[in-house]
């Protein structure tokens, strides 16, 4: 069965230091790039992709990050500027080998509407393309990694499980935002309760190492 790593969103202004900085993001980077040593058929990293003035910005509506507002019918969370197009901010962070990459895959690129999974955006209108890619590739496992834990990763997952692949979660190589405390321990049981398999670096390594003797 072929498998598939998902590198979510390790961007500068998902850093510290970044516009909208995800506590201890950076503390993943290790674990992601003994991953990225791995013989996966497919790693694949995701980039937000923001416009100016997109609608899941703040400023864009002169309101306050952590408010909310609909976007039709969509809840949205209204974060910072954060990774548009082009920006340093936007960029891989410079301590991810990114030099295993086989495609990249931007999400977010709509002006109004946000894009949390990788799959599709929060309406599910647009696919990013990603699923496309990993049938074309025979990509039957997919291994998420990334930021931030109770965002982009939990939504890619649920849609990984939808659409009927086996969605693995490294769970020391991802981190969350925790907006209201216990957000990432919920996020993780949820994926769990849907049938993603939690797991660590060193299970993902020893997987390979194993072959399929491993769960």
């Amino acid at each position: 069965m072929k498998k598939a790593l998902i590198v979510v969103d390790v961007q500068n202004d998902f850093l510290p230091g970044g516009a909208l900085a995800v506590p201890s993001g950076d503390e993943i980077i290790p674990n992601i790039n003994r991953m990225l040593q791995l013989p996966f058929d497919q790693i694949i990293a995701t980039q937000d992709w923001h416009p100016k003035r997109h609608a899941s910005f703040a400023s864009t509506w002169g309101k306050k990050p952590g408010e909310h507002i609909t976007l039709d019918t969509v809840d949205q969370i209204l974060w910072p500027d954060h990774c548009v197009s082009g920006t340093r901010g936007a960029k891989f962070s410079k301590l991810l080998d990114t030099t295993h990459f086989h495609t990249i895959i931007h999400k977010g690129i709509e002006a109004t509407i946000d894009s949390y999974s990788t799959f599709f955006d929060n309406m599910r209108l647009r696919s990013t393309g990603l699923e496309d890619y990993l049938r074309e590739k025979e990509c039957e496992e997919i291994y998420f990694a990334g930021l931030a834990t109770d965002y982009c990763v939990l939504y890619s997952v649920r849609d990984a499980l939808r659409l009927g692949f086996r969605a693995f979660v490294v769970t020391d190589a991802c981190r969350g935002i925790d907006l209201s405390p216990g957000d990432v321990t919920r996020a993780l049981d949820e994926m769990a309760s849907l049938g993603a398999i939690l797991l660590s670096t060193t299970d993902v390594e020893n997987k390979f190492s194993l072959g399929d003797l491993v769960p």
